[in-house]
């Protein structure tokens, strides 16, 4: 090969490595374009997105960022890895298994954010008690490739519960579920987010609902993916009847890829802590967004550049 089409290929190359990487500077941050990996609208990753895309715009100064409807974290997972998306979120327990799976982009995390409560809802008039009283009843497990999709899978496994055998099931998002549920055609449904998340809030207002304990499964399920925490939700979360119930806990990461540079991550992450008060308009849950327990992301690595900033605030 020639010297010029050697150097040609290095400059290719180059140009090419230059795009991959979102490389910019302080001053050149206004080039930078990114797709948010979003969720559902109605679910808090939805509303923290929206907030964020928002902030971002005026702290650190980059274009809006288009904020993508999605399925969820797995679907959000696949985006990042195929770079369809830049930044988004997802649970621990779906990036910890993502990030094992092979060929993509490796996923890199920002910060940890709020933690996501499982929260089983049932129909008051329903005898069901426990997670193995749904058999037979028409019951949504969250929408395929969804976060809640892959915990429903666990639990009713680990209840020896077979979706398709057991179950009339039926795979929806929370905003589908929750008019299902509303006009009778839904027993149940499995939803993975912040308590209160909004919609289970409305549906509780026009529909008499109940949350299911999950003590009964949750010791084994924990110790098959430590990965997953366990606590006591009040029924007061949704003013409902009925005493506390224990269920699943896990937390959630706002994740990036490989392509993005260390300049844009730092001043993504300084741009998230300075929009906190943004971002809790947009969702209680951001409350408990605090930045030395943002650096809490095990399993998947913090990017270089949230490192840079975590350091510079001596985290």
């Amino acid at each position: 090969m020639s010297g010029t089409l050697l150097r040609l290929h290095a400059v290719g190359a180059a140009l090419a490595l230059a795009t991959l990487s979102l490389t910019a500077c302080a001053d050149d941050l206004d080039q930078v374009k990114l797709t948010m990996a979003a969720g559902s609208p109605g679910g808090v990753y939805h509303k923290l997105s929206v907030a964020l895309a928002d902030a971002w715009t005026r702290e650190p100064g980059i274009p809006r960022p288009q904020v993508a409807n999605t399925a969820g974290s797995v679907d959000n997972l696949d985006r990042l890895r195929a770079n369809q998306a830049q930044v988004g979120f997802s649970a621990a327990d779906a990036a910890e298994e993502k990030q094992k799976a092979d060929g993509g982009h490796k996923l890199y995390a920002l910060a940890r954010m709020h933690d996501d409560y499982l929260q089983l809802i049932v129909r008051d008039d329903l005898p069901a008690t426990k997670l193995a009283d749904l058999r037979g009843l028409r019951v949504s497990v969250g929408a395929r490739d969804s976060g809640v999709w892959l915990i429903a899978q666990r639990l009713l496994k680990a209840a020896r519960i077979s979706p398709e055998a057991d179950l009339k099931v039926q795979y929806m998002d929370l905003p589908t579920s929750v008019e299902a549920m509303r006009a009778d055609a839904l027993d149940a449904f499995f939803w993975s987010g912040g308590v209160p998340t909004d919609a289970v809030t409305d549906l509780a207002t026009t529909v008499k609902l109940r949350m299911l304990d999950l003590s009964d499964v949750l010791p084994g399920l924990r110790e098959e993916y430590p990965v997953y925490g366990s606590a006591t939700l009040p029924a007061s979360a949704y003013r409902l009847e009925g005493g506390p119930v224990v269920t699943l806990v896990v937390r959630n990461f706002l994740l990036v890829n490989d392509t993005m540079s260390e300049d844009v991550a730092e001043a993504l992450v300084r741009g998230l802590f300075q929009a906190q008060s943004g971002l809790v308009a947009a969702s209680p849950v951001a409350r408990s967004i605090e930045v030395r327990s943002a650096i809490e992301t095990t399993p998947i690595e913090l990017h270089p550049g949230a490192m840079r900033y975590y350091r510079d605030v001596k985290v």
